[in-house]
């Protein structure tokens, strides 16, 4: 067949030129991008579609946790000019209560540096300002060398709830609470 093939493509490049022009395109080597455009690549399967999840900010999330478990929004946004000090501490103390729990459930809290608050702390040259902040006289370059303020907090663990809610309800933090007759 190949022989065939040759002896039929010699003559008719000899007696046409059309199909000379043809034929000498077709053994030119060719480069990728000619291939490509001739040669369709084969078809991915594609997948099923998989439904997208409502997305909701993790603070979102956050926020609500802390207001389902420990009422801390309705502590925050409470007015509290109308009542005693005395009052105000007493829901304090168990709001606060209950927002440790939710936080110690959430997540792994450790100090950013492990001394006693008074402490000396050396900052060396190329500290990393998230994990400190210096406050006072801050003149001259690092290495510093200070009192410990606060030892600050690092998240070691963050477990937050992942929404299954629908998307009308992403920023919500606390439904309305209708009490029916």
């Amino acid at each position: 067949m190949r022989f065939t093939v040759a002896i039929r493509a010699f003559f008719a490049a000899l007696f046409h030129a059309n199909m000379a022009e043809r034929i000498a395109a077709a053994l030119q080597p060719e480069d990728d991008s000619s291939a490509s455009a001739r040669i369709p690549a084969p078809a991915k399967p594609q997948r099923a579609a998989t439904p997208q999840r409502p997305v909701r900010s993790d603070a979102v999330s956050l926020l609500a946790t802390l207001q389902r478990e420990a009422r801390f929004v309705d502590l925050v946004q409470e007015n509290l000019e109308q009542y005693t000090d005395e009052q105000v501490g007493a829901a304090a103390r168990d709001v606060l209560r209950d927002c440790r729990s939710v936080i110690d459930r959430l997540f792994e809290l450790q100090p950013v540096v492990d001394h006693q608050e008074g402490q000396s702390v050396d900052i060396p040259a190329g500290f990393d300002t998230g994990r400190f902040r210096l406050t006072g006289n801050l003149a001259g370059q690092p290495p510093f060398s200070g009192s410990l303020v606060h030892h600050g907090w690092q998240a070691t663990r963050c477990e937050m709830p992942r929404w299954s809610g629908s998307d009308e309800a992403a920023d919500v933090v606390a439904p309305a609470e209708v009490q029916l007759p």
